[in-house]
């Protein structure tokens, strides 16, 4: 079994409810955070994180999509 994250999630969009794909975003080659983003139909932006609590608090709150991950 693999430990490699998923690279296409797919979620429901939070302005029109349509289904919207967010693709894994490439960041250092650590585990503390797998980041996703992805942009619906509609033109609102979608982004979801796994990994390490607050390097994911740190993406989602970086709205701006600057965030990058460091060590």
């Amino acid at each position: 079994m693999s430990n490699k994250p998923a690279r296409i999630l797919t979620f429901k969009c939070n302005k029109c409810t349509k289904p919207v794909q967010v693709f894994l975003q490439k960041v250092s080659a650590c585990s503390h955070i797998q980041p996703y983003q992805g942009i619906c139909v509609c033109g609102e932006v979608r982004r979801h994180a796994t990994g390490q609590k607050d390097a994911v608090e740190s993406y989602l709150a970086s709205e701006d999509g600057s965030w990058s991950h460091h060590h």
